[in-house]
């Protein structure tokens, strides 16, 4: 008998959380293995038209490193749709008004674009300090094998 591909069937899979403390952690390396995750690819029964990820809850993305002269040269923007509406932040204003945008924006532009991608946006929730409120998930450790970044800022 030849082997199969086995391809799960939507709402099949049970919703499991995982918590990431992202405390000196490098963002791009960070944002990787939380998209993954998110997206499901880690799990052996990996479909690309399913929503088979898991819920990801990132805490401490104010002590999120960034590496270089990044936070001076890297922009973030945001258009309003409008003439003369874009607005242009650099990395070290946006880590310091709202550090959980820089976390967010760097994740979500890894997830795929369209209906699928917006649905496992909803399950990623970041914060600011190392508190969160999603204690009753019962969320695991999420283990990131990255070299943490040098003490610069």
């Amino acid at each position: 008998m030849p082997r199969q591909t086995t391809f799960i069937k939507p709402g099949s899979t049970k919703l499991s959380w995982r918590h990431v403390d992202a405390t000196k952690m490098v963002l791009g390396r960070l944002a990787t293995e939380v998209a993954t995750v998110l997206m499901g690819k880690h799990l052996p029964n990996y479909t690309p038209n399913v929503d088979c990820g898991e819920g990801v809850i990132v805490t401490n993305a104010s002590n999120v490193a960034i590496t270089g002269r990044k936070l001076d040269l890297k922009t973030l923007r945001r258009w309003s749709g409008y003439p003369g509406g874009l607005r242009v932040r650099n990395y070290r204003t946006v880590l310091a008004d709202d550090p959980t945008t820089l976390v967010q924006e760097a994740i979500i532009r890894m997830l795929p674009r369209g209906r699928l991608g917006r649905k496992m946006r909803t399950r990623l929730r970041i914060f600011a300090g190392a508190e969160h409120t999603f204690a009753a998930q019962q969320p695991t450790k999420l283990v990131i094998k990255s070299r943490k970044a040098p003490a610069t800022r």
